[in-house]
């Protein structure tokens, strides 16, 4: 085949409306409405759910998770421990990248080495010391003591066309350098191994993906032979579009709307138990009142999880007082939500802010379900305890880089953990911030605990199960005392679909729909 270049990608202002998406498609096209799309084409440079649901559509991982949490062969088929620090893996030796190139060990290695570059990944792949190739299709990684977690490590690993990402561009620039929200040979160009060709990428407005004539996986059920992203950030709009028979798939069904897409004809509703703890960070750097783990305190206790959960989430969220949900390795079923006025006043007089203060405060507005709504909501309730809240609210290519440069007072952030382990939420949320290991790379607030950093460090040392569990849920209990993080809830996944698109096979709690797999029943 040859190679189709996959975009120069501009950025346009506005999101093509619902009515503006196109009327009839043929059965193997996909028109899909998300509520925001990938916010560049490396994705290695925002560790995000639009990226990784990008990585899955353009690249491959080594392993992935099935939906009952087990792990299942990709690019790597089998995998031996060959000692306490050293794992091998069997690559597929049938394997093209869409270049042309062949995918080899040599790719796995250049994957790895970038990764720990990374300044959103470092920190996943800290514990990994290096990565030699065997032969061409046999890989080895060791790690820098035990580690329990490889294979969750593994299913991040979406191996690049090293060839095609090495060397310099015609102005010089390395074409494998990471740049941050800037302009880069990797931002603007693609070659995986995916079921999926990025054809065209106009930030914002569209992203559309042909079917890999060469794609490996020759027993996968797929027919989705043509994609059209549209990014409707506006929960009603999106919904409308679906009802109306503009778009054929969309993610974030609000739940004001459950009920009328779960009783709409010809449509499909499918709910999925979520993950995704969606919370506070407090800016500690900006703020010297936030400092102060009293104040922390009071905030978490004027915040009513409950009630948010039940009014602007109809039921379809969890509230929650840790990051670990039920089922991870570090839930401490002794922790729950504290919503109490009186001790949040009382905390704050206590310490010395009985008349509050005026803070920033920033969220956005079409990555999490309700998001803008629920950030006006704590903004009203911190106004309770004298928390005087000026809230912006933006689309996700805004937020993000706002984000990363740490520009206000207060932020949202929801996190679903990397590897599917409670050690992932400490390790970015709330770890002290090490800019050379990757530590705290999401840790908005500059919080520092070296105590509870130490333990989470241990745990991930530890190869007994039962004692792991403990180390975690003591570090949960820790970070509670602290307020070092100001827990909302965990988050539910909702997808609704056209009649024939049968997506409940390829959606799980991960939120990164495999729709490679994806079979569109003809008319």
């Amino acid at each position: 085949m040859t190679f189709k270049k996959t975009l120069l990608a501009s950025v346009i202002g506005a999101a093509l409306a619902a009515t503006a998406l196109p009327a009839s498609v043929s059965a193997e096209t996909l028109r899909i409405g998300y509520a925001a799309d990938p916010e560049t084409l490396d994705i290695h440079e925002q560790l995000s759910g639009g990226m990784l649901r990008l990585s899955h559509l353009a690249f491959d991982p080594l392993v992935r998770w099935t939906q009952d949490f087990q792990f299942e062969p990709r690019l790597a088929t089998a995998w031996e421990q060959v000692d306490d620090t050293t794992v091998r893996l069997s690559l597929r030796d049938d394997v093209t990248f869409h270049s042309g190139n062949p995918f080899t060990a040599a790719d796995v290695v250049w994957t790895l080495e970038r990764l720990k570059e990374s300044p959103d990944y470092r920190a996943i792949f800290e514990p990994i010391a290096g990565a030699e190739a065997v032969d061409e299709h046999t890989v080895e990684i060791t790690t820098d003591g035990p580690y329990p977690l490889l294979l969750n490590l593994a299913t991040y690993i979406f191996p690049m066309d090293s060839q095609f990402y090495s060397g310099t561009t015609e102005d010089g620039r390395d074409r494998g350098e990471i740049v941050k929200a800037g302009n880069s040979f990797a931002s603007r160009n693609i070659s995986g191994t995916g079921p999926f060709i990025v054809t065209e990428r106009r930030q914002g407005v569209r992203v559309e993906m042909e079917r890999f004539d060469d794609y490996w996986d020759e027993d996968s059920e797929g027919n989705v032979s043509h994609i059209v992203l549209t990014p409707i950030a506006e929960n009603a709009a999106r919904v409308s579009a679906l009802l109306s028979g503009g778009v054929d798939f969309i993610d974030a069904v609000p739940p004001n709307d459950l009920e009328r897409v779960r009783e709409a004809q010809g449509v499909d509703l499918v709910e999925v138990p979520g993950t995704r703890i969606i919370g506070l960070q407090l800016n500690q750097a900006r703020v010297e009142a936030f400092a102060d783990p009293r104040v922390r305190q009071a905030v978490a206790y004027a915040i009513n999880q409950e009630g948010i959960a039940d009014r602007l989430m109809r039921g379809f969220a969890t509230p929650a007082a840790q990051f670990s949900p039920p089922g991870y390795s570090g839930h401490n079923p002794e922790l729950t939500p504290r919503y109490d006025l009186e001790r949040a006043q009382a905390l704050m007089a206590e310490a010395g802010f009985a008349d509050g203060f005026s803070i920033d405060m920033i969220a956005p507005n079409n990555r999490y379900v309700n998001d803008a709504q629920i950030a006006q909501a704590v903004a009203n309730m911190l106004a309770r305890i004298n928390i005087d809240v000026n809230l912006r609210t933006m689309p996700l290519a805004q937020y993000w880089p706002e984000y990363d440069e740490r520009t206000s007072d207060m932020a949202m952030i929801g996190w679903h953990a990397d590897t599917e382990d409670s050690a992932n939420f400490f390790q970015y949320l709330s770890a002290c911030i090490d800019t050379e290991t990757g530590a705290g790379q999401y840790n908005y607030g500059s919080y520092c605990n070296e105590e509870i950093d130490a333990l989470v460090a241990r745990a991930d040392r530890e190869t007994d199960t039962q004692a792991r569990n403990a180390m975690l849920q003591e570090a949960e209990a820790m970070l509670h005392e602290d307020a070092g993080y100001i827990m909302l809830h965990w988050q539910n996944l909702a997808y609704g679909a056209r009649d024939g698109v049968d997506i409940a096979p390829v959606v799980n709690a991960l939120d990164f729909p495999y729709l490679g797999d994806l079979e569109i029943q003809g008319e």
